[in-house]
Formats: C-alpha cells, sequence, structure tokens
C-alpha cells in the first residue's frame, strides 16, 4: 500500500463541498469497512510488534513509527469480530483521533473512493447499543459499513466529561434558559457533549448528522423569528453522514433568520487545516475532541 495516501493534502479541496475519500479496508470475512482518508497518516505493512502481557485484550501490541511508539489495536476484534489472522501479512492504518495516534490492524486494504457525504447514509435502526456502526454506504453495488471509531477508542480509555466549578458558572444577565444543538453522528461523543453541558445547566438540543441539524434548526425559525431568539450556540461534528459539518455551517450562514447563531465546529480530526476552514466556512471557532472543561468554557464565551 505504499504510496494510498501520498496526495493526501491535495483531498483538503473536498471540505466544504460535502465530499470526502474514504480509505476501503477488510477485517475477516468478505465485509468491507471504511475510515475517512483525512484521519488516516499512512497504511504499512504490519511492522514487528511487541507483545504486552497485561492490558486490553484488542490491543496485540506496540511498535515504533517514525521515532513515535504506538499501539496497534486489532480491530476485528474491537468490533466483537474474530481476532485478524496471518498477522504478519495484514496491514496497519496510523490514525490520529482526538490528538491520540494509534495503528489498526486490518487484514486488507483496497484503495480509497471518493464519495458525497449525501450517500453516506445512517445505519439501519434496531441494531442496538453494542454495535460499532457510524454509517452504511454502497460502493460498486457492495454494502460498505462505515466504523464509530469513537466508540471503539472510548470502550478502552475512559473519557471524563467533568468540568470544574468555574466552568459551570454561566454569566448570562437574564433567567432565560440556555439552549444549545449538539449535531453528531457518534452517540459516544454526543451523550458526551450532552454530560458536560448538563453541569452547566444547559439541555441540549440533540441532531444525530448534519441535515438532520438544519432541518432542526428551520423548524425552530418556521415562525420567522430569528434563531437566536430561541438557540444560544451550534456544536456541530464534522465528519457525518447526509451533511457534514462544513456544509451545515455554510448552510446556517446562507439562512437570512439561522446565519447570526455562533457555530462551534468539535472534531476528532486535527491539524491547522481546520483552524482555515472554521474561517471559509463561517464557523466561530474549532475545538478538538474531547476536552470537555475547554468546550464549556467554548460555550461560555458566547453565551450572552
Amino acid at each position: 500500500m505504499a504510496g494510498v495516501l501520498d496526495n493526501v493534502d491535495q483531498r483538503t479541496r473536498l471540505a466544504g463541498e460535502n465530499r470526502m475519500e474514504l480509505l476501503l479496508f477488510k477485517l475477516m470475512g468478505k465485509q468491507k469497512y471504511g475510515i475517512n482518508v483525512f484521519k488516516v497518516q499512512e497504511v504499512i505493512q504490519c511492522p514487528e510488534l511487541t507483545r504486552l502481557a497485561n492490558g486490553d485484550p484488542t490491543v496485540i501490541g506496540i511498535t515504533n513509527i517514525r521515532g513515535k511508539t504506538i499501539t496497534v489495536i486489532d480491530l476485528s476484534k474491537a468490533v466483537g469480530g474474530q481476532p485478524i489472522e496471518d498477522i504478519d501479512n495484514s496491514f496497519v492504518i496510523v490514525s490520529e483521533f482526538n490528538k491520540h495516534v494509534q495503528g489498526f490492524l486490518v487484514h486488507s486494504v483496497d484503495r480509497i473512493v471518493n464519495m458525497k457525504w449525501a450517500d453516506i447514509k445512517a445505519p439501519p435502526r434496531g441494531l442496538g447499543k453494542d454495535n460499532f456502526m457510524t454509517a452504511v454506504t454502497e460502493v460498486d453495488e457492495e454494502l460498505v459499513e462505515i466504523i464509530d471509531v469513537e466508540k471503539v477508542l472510548s470502550r478502552m480509555n475512559t473519557v471524563s466529561t467533568n468540568i470544574s466549578d468555574s466552568a459551570k458558572q454561566m454569566t448570562r444577565n437574564s433567567d432565560k434558559p440556555i439552549h444549545v444543538l449538539v449535531v453528531d453522528d457518534s452517540s459516544v461523543a454526543r451523550n458526551q457533549i450532552k454530560r458536560t453541558l448538563q453541569q452547566m445547566d444547559i439541555e441540549p438540543v440533540l441532531a444525530v448528522n448534519g441535515q438532520d441539524g438544519l432541518n432542526k434548526l428551520k423548524e425552530m425559525v418556521a415562525d420567522g423569528q430569528p434563531l437566536t431568539s430561541k438557540l444560544d450556540v451550534v456544536i456541530s461534528d464534522i465528519e457525518m453522514p447526509e451533511m457534514d459539518g462544513y456544509t451545515l455551517t455554510m448552510e446556517i450562514r446562507k439562512h437570512e433568520l439561522l446565519k447570526d447563531i455562533p457555530v462551534v465546529l468539535h472534531t476528532s480530526l486535527t491539524g491547522q487545516f481546520n483552524s482555515k476552514m472554521v474561517e471559509r466556512v463561517g464557523a466561530n471557532s474549532f475545538v478538538p475532541k474531547f476536552h470537555a472543561e475547554t468546550l464549556a468554557e467554548e460555550v461560555k464565551s458566547f453565551i450572552k
């Protein structure tokens, strides 16, 4: 797979156009899976691993890549499947989530496909809380499952949603309730944000993707009153099926009754690129996932 991500910098042109590129891979079996190329640093043949005696059973070892020690996770086992066989001939997808770099062991890597977010759909209802699917799509008439990697990592690492007393203190000059719309396709992320905001006496409105969020916003202004009279802040993920956070932000800014609402983009995608996109699409700020205190302080800065 050498060179599969050589042009990843050029892929940034897709952002803001409601498009993304998906790296396709397989675990054990014929089912194809996908991960957003923006989260992938490189794809390598599985290197020599140092096994760990104790710890999470999905972690098969650690390795050194470009001077950095990273944890390698058997992604198949992590989502409840059979362990990857023939490790030496398998691949590691080196990826960055929430400022942490880790490797995901997969059986094989296929290719990169250019997709419209509109063609990425929410998973079927009724799958239960133990599934790890965040979205589905079709490529060449084959079903591709997009794994909720944040959920995988949350099972391994405890993320605190507690915030300090100072972060809880609000300074609004009225008794009007504070309302925040939270837009995220990951149930784990939505619940993390919800628990954080509730400590600030904010009861959030939840949306499962950008299109759902935009629909809820339009419903709020159906009476012709501006959104700022009913809502204080929008917190939105970037990667979401049907409509991404960049596109949602641009749609908000184009709408006469929505355009003045503060928008905070909250995502596990990291890097200087996001800061540039904040300005390009008209968002107010960018907050990397997930640090409850930082998110709380950012929300407070927009409560007037």
